[in-house]
């Protein structure tokens, strides 16, 4: 299942053995209503009530008489707790109890004989009752009217000692809602009393409202008004003083009547059939740590074909509306729309039709979300009874009593990861899996061994190229608020293929308007996502465009002999040496893979280059944040960017028992050598066209390995390509292990005459084969001849030190030891003072001899 629901509570595991033991203890003890005594043929009245802030479950049931008894269940002892008995057959809207366990308010309404609770009586009330507990004493009324009252007590953020004064808000079905303020003191010891009860102060926090959401974890109310026609969000933020502020009023493009009412977390919503919930609509807000505030919304159902469900990610600045296709007209929807909040994405989910896990953080692209269709045995994996999404990851199923947490189930997800054919559900599973966090290494591992077997069975995105930067993504994103922003999610900018199932229209919304000044936690956060969709545009997300010109151009100036500032340089390599330090103090294990066993100058400016590039620019968009910490930053993800990249070789390396040491050029490959050699031109070609580093020794290995698969002319076209970089390391080793066959000779000729000029003339030095002798030569006169003026003819001709009269030789000789013997320090060949006029006279008569065959 793609979801894992953990309970938390279930009524009948964890109230119901507790419930029997004390009927048994009443019994025996004999006494008549002493204890919650229900009888066993009631056991089924038993229902939640409420859950509170702080996890504690409020539930109810009825005795024999149809006395109705309020219970709690202390999710942190784990232990039950008797509240009060009203000793009246009465149904209870909705039930409240302080922090402090010393009051308790309750609404309730007479039960009709036909057992529905929807419809008030005639002249009958809704008591609203405030009830001292601690011990159990006064009762005080409330309110007595003939609509229906929801209660529900603030918590304090801050529980370490009890608090004068509580705060209580009544929600009436006549769309106002009010706070009462309620001291307590003690008397007699323990005994907690109502301070004043016959005038407890309250005050009007909302009115004439038609939608009302209750956050229980953060203390927040949302409510929708209707101004002109219009429905306008508003939320209030109760702290800790219980005072509250009017935080935000956004608009809502959906249509809703003014002679609606409905409420979301003010309790057991049993009032409403439940029978009819899908011709209802639905309507819940949802909020995540990032700062994300996302508005979900479906309207009433009026069709068996499709479905059609709305997101206004505001944090974001659009929405979307989908439209599911429900396959055929026969399967009927009798169950509601549900909507769950698992933190840095969503579900969508109608039981036996549709799941939809939707990205909060990345919800611009429609492959980063996850489609499922009732083809799918994970549509029916969640229970069909109707579940309500409460704070954070919290799930309540009402019917059967249970209480969960909703978590993505990563075990099931890397499964399904294996079995999945379509690239969209290949992309979003690999996002939703990194997203889950836990042991990262073993995670990493999981998805590199799915990659090494379907590394070609991906066609709309490169599968390396997204793991590398998904997981270099994850592995920073959570520590640092708004790295997010700064640092690239995804190496797919754009996607145009359908997803089966489903459609989609996006527009832009308006944002909300903030009505406070001054932002802490939360909604700091969220100013912070709002501010950038209204002035970061284009994105801010991190590339390599100016690390990819400034590589470009030192290596153009290393190439011509010039070089800048060598503080510059020496800073940038600096920047490498901490990228490869932290490189291998992350990695426990010794490696197998041949890799940093070489300098490799080109790759170590590149990480420092990328080092530098990101260090500033997360400089200039990171604020709060100090100096040092952005710098270790950017080594971590270069560091880490680097470490995915010997992860998949060193899986590859072990999958396919290959030798820890550099493979040797002799001998034929095998056919493990030829699957590491396409593992790693793929690695290649996956950071190539983002330009990110590559380990020491990478291409030296990868060119050795593809002399070794490849035939002559193969390897030959991989090098004219690029895909092959012809390292010093790798060619040196070419001309020490392959002896001179003729085989052998036209591969190293082949390779020579393609190598820098720099490296070629170090390599021709160590080739003891006329040839190399041609090439020295050449390279020999070309300097010697690039500055040469002509001067008149010597009378003297110098011999030859072979005895060959060939005049145009022997003038060309005489040149070239006037100009040796004029600036001879100038143009002496590096490191060979054997290399002058009369080696390159043995060279050229050597080399005609060979062509003539003599």
């Amino acid at each position: 299942m793609a979801l894992r629901l953990v309970s938390d509570f279930d009524l009948r595991k964890d109230v119901l053995p507790w419930l029997r033991a004390q009927r048994v203890a009443s019994a025996a003890a004999g006494a008549r209503g002493g204890g919650p005594g229900v009888l066993e043929n009631n056991y089924e009245s038993l229902r939640i009530l409420n859950v509170e802030r702080n996890g504690n479950v409020i539930y109810t049931y009825k005795d024999n008489k149809g006395n109705v008894f309020f219970g709690l269940y202390d999710c942190q002892t784990r232990q039950n707790e008797h509240l009060y008995t009203f000793e009246k057959d009465l149904h209870v809207v909705s039930c409240s109890v302080n922090s402090d366990r010393t009051l308790l308010a309750a609404s309730l309404v007479h039960s009709t004989k036909e057992g529905r609770k929807n419809e008030l009586q005639p002249g009958s009330k809704c008591l609203t009752l405030l009830v001292e507990i601690h011990p159990v004493n006064n009762v005080k009324v409330l309110k007595a009217v003939d609509s229906y009252i929801w209660v529900q007590f603030l918590y304090p953020h801050v529980e370490s000692h009890p608090l004068p004064e509580n705060h209580l808000l009544l929600v009436s079905e006549e769309k106002y809602i009010e706070k009462f303020h309620i001291q307590v003191i003690q008397e007699d010891g323990s005994r907690v009393v109502i301070k004043d009860s016959g005038h407890l102060p309250r005050e009007r926090v909302a009115e004439d409202f038609v939608w009302a959401q209750w956050d229980m974890s953060e203390q927040r109310l949302y409510y929708i008004d209707l101004k002109k026609s219009r429905s306008i969000l508003k939320c209030l933020q109760f702290s800790a003083d219980e005072k509250f502020n009017l935080m935000f009023e956004a608009p809502l493009d959906i249509t809703l009547s003014d002679s609606g009412f409905k409420l979301v977390n003010f309790g057991c919503d049993d009032l409403q059939d439940q029978e009819n919930l899908s011709k209802h609509l639905t309507l819940c807000v949802f909020t995540n740590h990032t700062g994300s505030l996302c508005v979900c919304y479906s309207p009433k159902f009026d069709s068996w074909e499709k479905f059609t469900y709305s997101v206004f990610y505001f944090h974001k600045g659009h929405g979307k509306t989908f439209t599911a296709a429900l396959g055929s007209v026969d399967s009927h929807v009798t169950k509601g729309l549900t909507f769950l909040n698992l933190d840095y994405y969503l579900a969508v989910y109608l039981p036996g039709h549709f799941f939809h896990l939707l990205n909060i953080q990345h919800p611009d692209l429609i492959c980063h979300s996850l489609f499922l269709t009732g083809n799918s045995e994970v549509v029916d994996m969640l229970p069909h009874s109707p579940l309500q999404s409460l704070s954070g990851s919290l799930v309540l199923d009402w019917c059967s009593g249970k209480l969960y947490r909703a978590l993505l189930n990563q075990s099931y997800l890397l499964q399904f990861l294996w079995n999945t054919q379509l690239d969209c559900e290949k992309m979003a599973v690999l996002h939703c899996v990194l997203s889950c966090g836990g042991d990262r290494r073993f995670l990493e591992a999981k998805i590199i061994q799915w990659i090494s077997e379907n590394i070609s069975a991906c066609h709309s995105f490169d599968l390396i190229q997204e793991f590398i930067i998904a997981s270099s993504y994850w592995s920073m994103c959570p520590e640092t608020s708004n790295m997010d922003k700064l640092l690239p999610y995804s190496s797919v900018l754009t996607w145009n293929t359908e997803i089966p199932g489903i459609t989609l229209v996006t527009e832009e919304i308006a944002l909300p308007f903030m009505k406070v000044h001054s932002f802490k936690g939360y909604w700091e956060k969220l100013n912070s996502n709002l501010e950038y969709v209204k002035y970061s545009k284009p994105h801010l997300h991190y590339n390599n465009s100016m690390v990819r010109r400034e590589w470009h151009s030192l290596i153009s100036e290393e190439k011509t002999g010039r070089r800048r500032s060598m503080v510059y340089v020496k800073n940038i390599l600096d920047n490498a040496t901490k990228v490869i330090s932290n490189l291998e103090a992350r990695n426990l294990e010794p490696r197998l893979t041949p890799l940093f066993q070489e300098a490799d100058n080109h790759q170590r400016l590149l990480m420092g280059l990328m080092v530098s590039e990101l260090k500033d620019h997360l400089l200039r968009h990171l604020q709060g944040v100090e100096k040092k910490k952005i710098e270790q930053m950017a080594l971590d993800y270069v560091s880490k960017l680097l470490d995915l990249v010997c992860q998949i070789m060193e899986t590859s390396w072990r999958k396919h028992s290959l030798h820890p040491c550099v493979p040797h050029f002799s001998g034929r490959a095998s056919a493990a050598e030829f699957k590491v050699f396409h593992i790693m031109t793929r690695i290649l070609e996956a950071t190539k066209s983002l330009f990110l580093p590559l380990p020491p020794g990478f291409h030296t290995l990868h060119t050795i390995l593809g002399v070794h698969c490849l035939p002559l002319h193969n390897l030959l076209h991989y090098i004219d390509s690029g895909v092959l970089l012809l390292t010093e390391t790798a060619v040196t080793r070419l001309m020490k292990d392959l002896d001179n066959t003729e085989k052998n000779e036209k591969l190293k000729f082949s390779i020579i005459v393609r190598l820098p000029p720099l490296i070629g003339q170090k390599i021709c030095r160590l080739w003891d084969h006329p040839m190399s002798s041609n090439i020295i030569s050449r390279n020999h006169v070309k300097r010697l001849l690039q500055n040469y003026k002509k001067k008149p003819p010597s009378s003297v001709i110098h011999k030859s030190s072979f005895s060959v009269e060939f005049l145009p030789l022997n003038y060309f000789v005489e040149i070239l030891t006037d100009i040796e013997s004029s600036n001879q320090a100038l143009y002496a060949f590096e490191g060979h003072d054997n290399v002058d006029a009369k080696f390159v006279e043995e060279a050229a008569l050597k080399h005609t001899m060979m062509l003539l065959g003599l």
